[in-house]
């Protein structure tokens, strides 16, 4: 799988660029600042339909402009498709494939996939468990679409039950007189809020149903990429405690049932009874797959606060290379870009990642100086300055 050309209108800071790319190494030269990452950003965007960069696709509009277009030439095999995506910030995004309006962008996903690495990558073992369960989801999707639409679901039954649970807890009687006592739920549903709490049973039927569907994949994604993370860990860093993942559920787990949706849905289930005092409380949903998370750990101890700089930088490579190695092995090279990762690297990680990505089927680079680049992966190359692009003879 490549990227054959792309073509940007009003995507960050290019009012317009075309470029054609070629199969095997293509790195992007330049001074920080001048463009060179918007345009591995904007082929990412085609993947995932979001930015490694921001959270909001505003940013992604040129300043003055109203939207962003970014076209995008995959090929795969013999095959070809055109993807196109139209930014509109405040409004919804549209897709087309081949020219073709889809009815959802979402449906556009799949045609081509990347793994990213990025400094921005840090944050997968210091950071937030917000940032490794978007890690394994928009690992899922690029494996199998459709869990774009189940993801958007639970977001969905997850918002409208929070709300509930906000207008539940605003109307406790004890939160309307001020008065300081523990209100048990009878004593709520007696104040008037029955109709809230049936309410509430009905959203946990959609929260169970959809959060055993992401929490059964990504159980089975956890399984299969810990091999693969812990070997690519191994290459980069031989000589430090070997890595291993372990997926942390909010839902209570019995030792030795199993995994299948049918298990897990009766898991949240009764997490979600014995959570619901709480939940009216505080007004949050404390139980479900948007609590989860990666643990990550070297030898005996967890990676977040204890792996040193380079440990963590091999850490999140080895997490890189290891989707990789999954999306390979369903069929097909996805698209490797490494955003400025080379001058973060020491010499041994710097020849190591380059003669693993080395045979990929296409490679995308930014460097700030050609030296940067490691000479494994020479290949083609284009000069970014102040927006401007020119490809190097």
């Amino acid at each position: 799988m490549r990227v054959c050309h792309l073509s940007l209108t009003d995507f960050r800071s290019y009012p317009s660029a075309e470029l054609a790319l070629d199969p095997g190494v293509t790195a992007f030269v330049g001074p920080n600042g001048h463009g060179k990452t918007n345009l591995v950003e904007a082929i990412g965007y085609v993947a995932t339909q979001s930015s490694h960069r921001v959270a909001t696709d505003a940013p992604l509009v040129r300043h003055g402009a109203d939207r962003a277009i970014v076209r995008a030439m995959v090929a795969r095999d013999e095959r070809r498709a055109l993807v196109e995506l139209e930014i509109n910030p405040g409004r919804s995004n549209r897709a087309r494939v081949n020219r073709s309006p889809v009815s959802r962008p979402r449906d556009a996903l799949g045609l081509l996939r990347t793994v990213l690495f990025a400094p921005e990558d840090l944050a997968l073992v210091k950071g937030d468990p917000s940032e490794r369960r978007r890690f394994l989801d928009d690992l899922l999707v690029a494996r199998a679409p459709r869990f774009a639409g189940v993801r958007a679901d639970y977001d969905r039954v997850l918002k409208q039950r929070n709300t509930l649970l906000r207008t539940a807890a605003a109307t406790k009687p004890g939160r309307r007189r001020g008065a300081r006592r523990q209100d048990d739920e009878s004593g709520f549903a007696s104040a008037g809020a029955g109709d809230v709490l049936s309410t509430l049973d009905v959203w946990d039927a959609h929260l169970v149903r959809h959060g055993a569907e992401l929490l059964a994949a990504r159980l089975d994604l956890v399984e299969a990429l810990r091999p693969l993370a812990a070997k690519a860990y191994a290459t980069l860093a031989p000589t430090s405690a070997p890595a291993d993942l372990e997926y942390r559920t909010s839902a209570t787990l019995s030792t030795g049932c199993g995994t299948s949706r049918d298990v897990l849905e009766e898991a949240l289930r009764a997490s979600l009874a014995e959570a619901r005092q709480g939940e009216l409380e505080r007004g949050v949903t404390l139980v479900g797959p948007h609590r989860d998370d990666l643990q990550l750990a070297l030898g005996e101890l967890p990676a977040r606060g204890y792996a040193s700089h380079g440990e963590s930088w091999s850490f999140a490579l080895a997490l890189r290379l290891a989707a990789y190695d999954l999306l390979r092995a369903d069929g097909g090279d996805p698209v490797l870009i490494l955003d400025d990762v080379f001058a973060e690297l020491d010499t041994h990680r710097r020849t190591r990642l380059a003669e693993i990505v080395g045979p990929a089927e296409q490679v995308l680079i930014t460097a700030a100086v050609p030296g940067d680049v490691p000479a494994e992966l020479a290949g083609a190359r284009f000069d970014v300055t102040e927006g401007s692009v020119s490809r190097v003879r």
